[in-house]
């Protein structure tokens, strides 16, 4: 009698995680190489943590990538559970829940290296072309520099190749993405970029649902355990790692 009791118990902990499964979580992501881009293994970093992090807790993803205020639109009004990367504003605040960040964008400032020994505080870009990409929130308002001239293309390739034709001074952008542009399209050029000593605030990466729909609030709880699961077990940070050596800067 007893053990079938165990075996009853044992059968209705384990109910959970297969209910869970039969019901994907419904996610929106739009392209942001390496981050998410449907042409990448795992479809980018981002949605490779997304995915582990979530099977951990028992769920599998339908991810759907679109233009990002598609995707914002899809949450909002419950069309999709989840947005699978997001920042946070202030805006935004009341209208969505945030899960725990779970990446770090740092936001890097990009010189030739035969400048890089003259610059080494937000104030030295003053009075100097910076290229930035079009659409792109960083946090800091270049425009309040002294004397700067801000040029703005719409991908970082084409920052960097202005830096590399002395079109511009310095390029802003996220360090994996620029990682990747540099390996995709000017890896003969590595050695003339460096990263300059200039600190910008750094931008924490989520997931979001809406606050009118009722399973986004519960979904962020179980993210959030099985987040704090992955990084003790040393999965959370090998996935890191891997995407590193792939694009290093």
């Amino acid at each position: 009698m007893k053990s079938a009791l165990l075996v009853l118990a044992l059968l209705l902990i384990g109910t959970p995680a297969i209910a869970q499964t039969d019901k994907p979580i419904t996610m929106r992501t739009s392209t942001w190489s390496p981050y998410i881009d449907q042409n990448l293994p795992d479809q980018g970093l981002a949605m490779e943590l997304v995915t582990h992090i979530f099977a951990r807790a028992g769920y599998r993803i339908d991810n759907t990538i679109e233009p990002f205020f598609n995707a914002l639109e899809d949450v909002t009004l419950g069309k999709a559970d989840m947005l699978g990367a997001a920042w946070r504003d202030d805006a935004r605040d009341e209208r969505y829940i945030y899960s725990k960040p779970y990446l770090m964008n740092e936001l890097v400032v990009i010189q030739r290296t035969d400048t890089e020994d003259r610059h080494y505080s937000l104030g030295a870009m003053a009075d100097s072309r910076v290229g930035l990409t079009k659409d792109y929130a960083y946090g800091v308002d270049f425009a309040e520099l002294p004397g700067v001239e801000l040029i703005y293309e719409d991908n970082i390739a084409q920052n960097l190749q202005n830096l590399l034709d002395d079109k511009v001074d310095f390029v802003v952008g996220d360090r994996r993405v620029i990682a990747m542009a540099v390996a995709q399209s000017l890896s003969d050029h590595r050695e003339r970029f460096a990263v300059a000593a200039i600190s910008l605030p750094p931008r924490a990466l989520y997931i979001a649902g809406s606050r009118a729909v009722a399973r986004p609030a519960g979904l962020v709880d179980e993210f959030n355990a099985a987040l704090a699961e992955v990084k003790r077990d040393g999965s959370y940070h090998q996935i890191i790692e891997k995407w590193q050596a792939r694009y290093p800067l």
